[in-house]
């Protein structure tokens, strides 16, 4: 598997809100992509950071790490075929194809393939 990129995303309750605060407290511009409703994503140079609207999840669950792959379907097809437990293959048409790979500790890491 090669890396192309690495998204860190972090759950939030307001997406507006934590916009302007990341943009203050980092120096940012406006996001550099806004992907769907919910999501709003800064290249960082060596890494995206990635807010999203997920009130539920905002301060409970912590930080999530997406991995940026030439084929999301095919690694997951090999690492299910390794006996590893994956999620289903999710597609946002003209956006990206994602599944998560959970590891033996309940952690799950993010690997996604960009459609656009």
């Amino acid at each position: 598997m090669e890396a192309r990129a690495v998204t860190v995303g972090v759950p939030v309750r307001d997406l507006e809100r934590a916009i302007e605060w990341y943009r203050a407290a980092f120096g940012l511009g406006e996001p550099d992509l806004v992907p769907m409703e919910g999501l709003a994503e800064f290249d960082l140079g060596a890494f995206w950071l990635q807010l999203a609207a997920a009130p539920e999840r905002a301060g409970r669950e912590g930080l999530t790490v997406n991995i940026s792959v030439a084929d999301a379907g095919g690694l997951r097809d090999d690492l299910a075929g390794k006996g590893l437990e994956v999620s289903e293959l999710q597609r946002f048409e003209g956006v990206v194809e994602f599944f998560a790979l959970t590891d033996p500790d309940g952690n799950t890491i993010g690997f996604v393939t960009e459609l656009a």
